[in-house]
């Protein structure tokens, strides 16, 4: 690609195993989750937009477009996906990249491995578990936007997985590893925001918890 893509944070969860509400803006290391992914991922994109839904008043301060789900229902990941390849159609982008906003460690060459890694349908980021065996991040990709018509059937269809859809349509996959943390640790939990501001804060001894189960 001759340049850089745009990139969406998909922050559309409804974060219920942290109480609801959205987990982008838990406090971490003396700022929000989504700042740290912003500063991370924004170096490394033509532009920005946030894939949310409810009232888009509430990330006024980031100066960035917020787009909900083009799906009604909650549909999951594959919605905001729709949301960016929608967005990125609109000023003639040939493909997109997303992140969760729950991710406050993405590469800073993220974008860079994914295009490498890129087949005609796309690349996701993956990285080894605890026992080493490589384990996907789908919401971490690079999105041709030609595949939106088949992402809309797909989730018309019912399709709801994105590491599903990613492998129907052949995605590559960008190989990273997780030591001494895996950089595609989300926060689910209190127990991660815990961990992610012991792993921030460069705490002695600190280490990601799902490398050590």
């Amino acid at each position: 690609m001759a340049t850089d893509p745009p990139g969406m944070i998909l922050a559309g969860g409804r974060a219920q195993r942290m109480g609801g509400g959205d987990k982008g803006f838990l406090p971490l290391a003396g700022r929000r989750i989504i700042d740290h992914v912003i500063a991370r991922l924004g170096p490394q994109c033509c532009a920005l937009a946030i894939n949310a839904n409810g009232d888009p008043a509430r990330f006024a301060g980031f100066g960035l477009p917020v787009l909900p789900d083009p799906v009604p229902g909650f549909p999951g990941p594959l919605a905001g996906l729709l949301a960016a390849m929608d967005w990125a159609a609109g000023f003639g982008a040939g493909a997109v990249v997303t992140v969760a906003a729950d991710t406050p460690f993405l590469p800073v060459d993220l974008v860079a491995r994914l295009t490498a890694a890129a087949t005609g349908g796309g690349a996701i980021a993956a990285s080894p578990d605890a026992a080493g065996e490589l384990r996907a991040h789908p919401t971490c990709g690079l999105w041709p936007v030609a595949l939106r018509n088949r992402l809309a059937q797909a989730i018309a269809g019912g399709e709801r997985r994105l590491g599903v859809w990613a492998e129907s349509c052949g995605a590559g996959r960008a190989e990273f590893g997780s030591q001494p943390f895996d950089p595609f640790f989300n926060i689910n939990t209190p127990e991660d925001l815990a961990a992610a501001e012991a792993l921030a804060s460069g705490q002695a001894g600190a280490r990601d918890p799902r490398r050590i189960r």
